[in-house]
């Protein structure tokens, strides 16, 4: 029998909330000095049991949330972060950053470079990203899909330079939005809440200066099945327990399996969890019920993201450090 199932993701869900409860009042009082918490409310999970973390460790009248769609948001987002906030009693403003996203230039840059692969693109077709050739035994690339006037979808290879533009381009949402959080936390006296669970943190499945800055990161240990685990035990509402996790950055509904990660979030928690235990390819690929070519692949990946992700954790480099401030 392999030492991979879903039974090694199990924790004791009480004592965990309590445990990251006790530290963020810690790390709030003694470390940050700051009298609440803001976060942006997205709808996803995550954010979810990060905002029912965040109201049973210091309250929920000492917590904002923020709920910031834009033109390219599922009409599905803000309600669904409405609901959970609703649940958890946690007072929100909503900042529809799409003006700005328009001024900054994110929308522009964005479809100048889709049109460099579809030139009768008109601005208005729904489009997303997606991975191709991993599990097939080639070599990883992006495809851009979009769907045309007429319902059909149609896909093309990227190339790099269209690739990088689309990515640094939609990489403004985050960043606005991290803006706002900070705008709010300076304005309250409020730390800020990151919200990436374990598979996001490890594999740098976030935007530097974006998603990925935050005073405090209080699930980032938490393999996303145990985030779930979580969810269920702090009462976040069933209709965003069960909604199927997703970038919600693209117009054209993503998943993060089909724009990053080699398979679904299950398959993928395990398989981190036995990269970090030392399980070989052949029993992650028992575990998993995969071949032992896709396990090889999975694990070559993970080992590849966190090389080409690591400058996503890096603080500012130095010339010389500055003992001073240490």
């Amino acid at each position: 029998m392999s030492r991979l199932h879903p039974g090694v993701l199990e924790l004791d869900a009480e004592a965990e909330i309590e445990r990251i409860c006790q530290a963020i009042r810690t790390q709030l009082s003694t470390k940050l000095h700051r009298r609440g918490l803001v976060l942006g409310i997205s709808g996803g999970i995550d954010s979810a049991v990060c905002a029912a973390l965040s109201a049973r460790a210091v309250g929920a009248e000492r917590v904002q949330g923020l709920l910031m769609p834009e033109t390219d948001s599922s009409s599905a987002t803000t309600p669904r972060g409405q609901l959970v906030a609703d649940t958890l009693g946690i007072r929100t403003l909503t900042e529809d950053i799409s003006g700005t996203l328009e001024a900054i230039g994110c929308y522009r840059w964005r479809d100048e470079a889709i049109r460099a692969e579809f030139p009768d693109y008109d601005g208005s077709w729904p489009h997303k990203l997606a991975i191709r050739g991993g599990q097939e035994g080639r070599v990883n690339h992006f495809v851009l899909v979009v769907q045309r006037p007429d319902g059909e979808q149609e896909e093309r290879r990227l190339g790099l330079n269209s690739y990088l533009q689309i990515v640094a381009a939609t990489n403004f949402k985050q960043r606005i939005r991290k803006t706002l959080e900070y705008f709010h936390a300076d304005r309250l006296n409020y730390a800020v809440v990151g919200t990436p669970n374990r598979l996001e943190y490890d594999q740098g499945f976030f935007v530097k200066n974006g998603d990925g800055a935050a005073d405090l990161k209080p699930i980032a240990h938490l393999y996303k099945t145990q985030v779930y685990a979580l969810a269920e035990k702090l009462g976040i509402p069933e209709e965003v327990r069960r909604a199927a996790p997703t970038t919600d950055t693209y117009s054209l509904v993503q998943g993060q399996d089909e724009f990053y990660f080699a398979l679904p979030y299950h398959q993928m928690d395990l398989a981190l969890w036995g990269v970090n235990h030392g399980l070989g390819a052949d029993e992650i690929a028992a575990g998993l019920g995969i071949t032992d070519d896709q396990a090889a692949f999975v694990c070559k990946d993970i080992a590849a993201k966190r090389r080409s992700t690591r400058y996503l954790q890096l603080p500012p480099l130095l010339v010389e450090d500055v003992p001073e401030i240490r």
